[in-house]
């Protein structure tokens, strides 16, 4: 990255650093079970809400067991169940079409992060009718408040009942981007570990690592506060503790439990202090290929924690330190280390692989653009780098060997 773009990029992050105590950021109240739902919407004088989740958890029978507490209450309620993986411009638009038609007055959001996005993306066509999504796309943009939003996450991973993004791909041109700004905070999140329970150990594994990429890219950052570093030390904790529990044995509502928290708290923790380029290259894979974004976070990240080098080495020490595989007698370096093997380790023992199969050699200049434009000069990463330079993971992760070049 030249040295003008550099200069531009921290100076950007510096300014919204220094602004962070004084923007609006909150934190959802926390929901304990389903059951407290029907008191959520008579408290906030709501009666219509519209579900938004996908075709899986309908076909699991998750759903069900929401409806079945409205059917309870007596509360009528209306359902989109088309969410897909990398939620689209059209989904948002069907979903809203079902919120107009029934004259729905709420918006809850159930299902992993697709189906939060869609309803949050919802929300923000109601709030801005006029206003097409790709216009409000980057920071601080949509500039009104949206119905509200209750979201209930059925995965332990996303974060996205804390945050105040939503990530849309655009069903014409397939460029993903984010939404982001706070009326998109929802103003309840409900972690019941029942609705948790069915998940299958290979989504159970992805989405855990999500939330992990979540916590480590918000602590390795340059714009951290004592609240974010906290509550990232405490997802860290909390996944090296219960993840392999989760997936191991999907009863146990224990580990199940502690991994929403975790989410949840890692979910906070980015929220304010950001993510960086394992996402934004993440992003750029789900957009392009549809790949699920918690499987490309955790075949991303280690391999990008690897080309920071010591400029995060005390960072990760610290991390290793809450994750339980180091201690404090260390060295920063042999810490850190330490800390990506563990990470390798828990890949190797979900199955998870270094490779992404579907790029294509031809796409990667676009790809890396993509992710530029995202992560520059918005996230506060520990070490900056431009499109060209972005292009050596995406070689990296292609199955082709002989494509590869060297980080």
């Amino acid at each position: 990255m030249n040295i003008f773009k550099k200069i531009y990029c921290r100076s950007f992050q510096t300014v919204f650093k220094i602004a962070l105590p004084f923007l609006p950021y909150r934190k959802p109240k926390i929901v304990s079970a389903l059951s407290d739902i029907p008191s959520v919407l008579n408290k906030k004088k709501k009666s219509c809400p519209i579900i938004i989740t996908d075709p899986g958890i309908a076909k699991l029978g998750i759903l069900s067991m929401l409806t079945d507490v409205f059917d309870n209450a007596g509360i009528e309620y209306h359902v989109y169940d088309k969410t897909v993986a990398n939620p689209t411009t059209d989904t948002v638009e069907e979903a809203l079409a079902i919120y107009k038609d029934n004259k729905c007055d709420c918006i809850i959001g159930f299902g992993g992060g697709s189906s939060m996005d869609c309803a949050k993306a919802v929300g923000v066509r109601i709030a801005r009718p006029k206003t097409h999504l790709s216009k409000l796309g980057g920071i601080l943009k949509v500039h009104a408040k949206l119905p509200l939003l209750v979201a209930i996450p059925t995965t332990a991973g996303t974060g996205s009942e804390t945050t105040l993004a939503a990530v849309i791909v655009d069903a014409t041109t397939r460029h993903k981007y984010a939404i982001n700004d706070f009326p998109l905070i929802p103003r309840y999140a409900v972690l019941d570990p029942k609705v948790t329970l069915t998940l299958p150990a290979s989504i159970t594994a992805t989405t855990g690592m999500d939330a992990l990429t979540h916590a480590v890219e918000a602590y390795i950052g340059n714009s951290t506060t004592p609240g974010t570093r906290k509550d990232a030390l405490m997802a860290t904790e909390l996944i090296f503790n219960n993840l392999d529990r989760a997936y191991t044995n999907g009863s146990d509502t224990t580990a199940r439990k502690n991994m929403l928290k975790a989410a949840y708290y890692a979910g906070c923790a980015f929220t304010k202090s950001y993510v960086g380029y394992i996402h934004a290259i993440a992003h750029s894979l789900g957009g392009e290929y549809n790949v699920p974004h918690g499987l490309a976070n955790a075949v991303i990240l280690p391999m990008v924690l690897e080309s920071y080098g010591e400029s995060i080495y005390t960072k990760l020490h610290d991390l290793a330190i809450a994750a339980g595989v180091a201690d404090k007698d260390m060295s920063d370096e042999s810490a850190s280390k330490i800390f990506i093997q563990a990470i390798k380790d828990m890949k190797s023992r979900f199955n998870i692989g270094d490779t992404i199969s579907e790029i294509k050699e031809e796409d990667i200049p676009k790809l890396a653009g993509y992710a530029d434009k995202e992560a520059n000069p918005l996230y506060p990463v520990p070490v900056l780098m431009d499109a060209k330079t972005l292009e050596q993971f995406y070689y990296k992760l292609m199955n082709d060997n002989t494509l590869k070049n060297e980080v």
